[in-house]
């Protein structure tokens, strides 16, 4: 959602891409930073090749690589910002992580909450957002956009320090 989001915002479009992935290619503003935004055409959870054949296909450092993933420990409607660190049990990391062989790209991780009751962390992110959460989750996503857009332009502390502040 969130790399729709920056394409619309960008007046790109998404095309298929030989890498397993759909690729959109656009300027935040003109003569401004390049985004390439991609959607791994494969699941989640073996999103890792198709990102790693993207940085070969565009002989880009995975330290330029931002990763947009959903966060089981941090509440719904909170977005972080961070460089490096482990998978923390999400599928889709682990996978990027190992066809990388590195654990130094940016990841935005908005916050999705903990399953209800015993409700299992897998059920739980394939369910549909709830009425409420629906209300507030353009706001989210534009966050996570904008986020994005801060650390292409400024890096990384710039879009911490706008989006870790209380």
């Amino acid at each position: 959602m969130v790399v729709a989001h920056l394409a619309t915002r960008s007046s790109s479009n998404f095309r298929r891409h030989k890498t397993a992935a759909q690729v959109a290619e656009g300027r935040i503003s003109p003569g401004g930073p390049k985004l390439i935004l991609a959607k791994p055409t494969t699941y989640m959870n073996v999103s890792g090749s198709p990102v790693a054949a993207l940085l070969r296909f565009y002989s880009l450092p995975v330290s330029r690589l931002i990763v947009v993933h959903d966060e089981l420990d941090l509440p719904f409607d909170t977005l972080k910002i961070k460089v490096g660190g482990g998978h923390g049990g999400h599928n889709g990391l682990r996978d990027i992580i190992a066809a990388t062989s590195s654990t130094e790209f940016i990841r935005i991780r908005m916050g999705i909450g903990r399953p209800p009751g015993r409700q299992s962390a897998a059920d739980f992110v394939l369910h549909d957002f709830t009425a409420a959460e629906r209300g507030t989750l353009p706001n989210l996503i534009a966050d996570a956009a904008d986020a994005i857009e801060l650390i292409a332009s400024d890096g990384v502390v710039a879009a911490q320090q706008k989006f870790h502040a209380p």
